[in-house]
């Protein structure tokens, strides 16, 4: 099975020391934009901006679009006027701050070995920064940044990694790939507990001999411990349980998210493209989405709302096969498909603890409840990441 690394970068790869870095970065780039804007004014608005991104679950606005509309109200200068400064600072001043930071020696080997093994590796550190802020702290840290999958950014993100949903918006955007999957970090509450809740194993990189304190990792030590641990646990023990009512919120949230990003930009051509005669185009795929969220899961929702122990149906096979779905505009279907899910999520939301549990019998599974039929929608969205993933590939 190929194994799949989610790597965190500050203080995991390149030792960053953020209680000094984060002065020096935003001290750096209040002087840059001192000609546009007076600092403590800027610092705030960045402060302000940064911790909306924190609180966003919008799935539909990226990190980006979250900050720029905390932001820049609150320096009241527009984006165009102080573009050509951010630009400059990120080109040419952000690179001396390399000099807070130092390599981690052990980092570098490490990842070359993983990739001998042939394993797949996503840096998935917080997407506060651009990316190109983010490719200079992997160069500092000894790394081609185009190397790995994926590195995630506050342009191409929609959450910060507090939310489960960020680590499933990360596997999204690699196909939703099957076969065991590690994070590895060193912030418990960050890195180590949220990756948790979506179902990930972890490992927590921790110096310190005491045995760590909050969540606990399934592995820990230093970076250099990693190799021979990897090298020592059955692979199985590594494969997701995406089981919880954490995990199945977290992929519902995230598929939006994940389609937002992946058919971002795409021409007609793209969305027509067939990978092969008996597959579905992804304007097809999209359209299906949206109609079975609609018909569907949404009516599955609503009978457990309106009965104690309800009967769910066999899904109507129109919803495959109307003309919506072999005709529609695969563009304006997504918006739809975010929107229903919108709302399915706002369903969910007024569910109880106890409510997950609810009985239910399934035309299809037999016996079930609640929390398993809404686990059945959220493998519905890993099957079509997946199929969406590899139709990309192939147009």
């Amino acid at each position: 099975m190929t194994l799949t690394l989610l790597l965190d970068l500050d203080d995991t790869l390149l030792n960053t020391n953020i209680d000094s870095f984060i002065p020096a970065y935003f001290q750096a780039l209040a002087k840059e934009l001192a000609p546009h804007v007076a600092p403590e004014i800027m610092i705030h608005a960045l402060m302000s901006g940064t911790k909306r991104m924190m609180e966003s679950d919008d799935f539909s606005q990226t990190l980006e679009q979250v900050f720029n509309a905390a932001f820049y109200p609150k320096i009241n200068t527009p984006y165009e006027k102080v573009a050509p400064a951010i630009e400059n600072f990120y080109d040419h001043i952000f690179p001396t701050l390399s000099g807070v930071t130092t390599t981690k020696p052990e980092a570098k080997p490490f990842v070359d070995w993983v990739f001998s093994q042939g394993y797949r590796i996503a840096i998935a550190t917080d997407p506060f920064f651009p990316r190109k802020a983010t490719y200079h702290r992997l160069r500092w840290a000894g790394f081609d940044p185009e190397q790995f999958e994926i590195v995630s950014s506050f342009e191409h993100f929609h959450f910060t990694k507090t939310h489960p949903a960020y680590y499933a918006e990360v596997l999204g955007r690699m196909g939703f790939p099957d076969g065991p999957v590690l994070m590895v970090g060193n912030d418990l509450e960050r890195d180590i507990r949220p990756a948790q809740m979506l179902g990930l194993a972890t490992y927590h990189v921790d110096d310190a001999p005491a045995p760590p304190s909050g969540p606990e990792a399934d592995g820990h030590g230093n970076l250099a411990d990693l190799r021979p641990w990897l090298e020592s646990i059955n692979p199985a023990s590594l494969v997701p349980s995406f089981k919880s009512v954490n995990a199945v919120l977290g992929i519902l949230s995230a598929t939006p998210a994940v389609l937002n990003g992946l058919l971002h930009g795409l021409n007609s051509s793209a969305w027509l493209h067939e990978p092969a005669p008996e597959d579905w185009n992804l304007s097809e795929l999209v359209c299906h989405l949206r109609d079975t969220e609609r018909e569907v899961h949404q009516m599955q929702i609503e009978l457990f709302k309106e009965q104690n122990e309800p009967f769910i149906p066999r899904p109507e096979t129109s919803v495959w096969s109307h003309e919506d779905v072999l005709h529609g505009d695969g563009a304006v279907a997504l918006k739809e498909f975010n929107d229903a899910r919108r709302k399915t999520l706002d369903m969910l939301k007024e569910i109880t603890p106890k409510d997950w549990e609810r009985k239910a019998r399934h035309a299809i599974f037999g016996p079930t409840n609640f929390l398993e039929v809404v686990g059945f929608i959220a493998e519905h969205d890993r099957l079509h990441i997946q199929q969406a993933w590899s139709a990309l590939k192939r147009v």
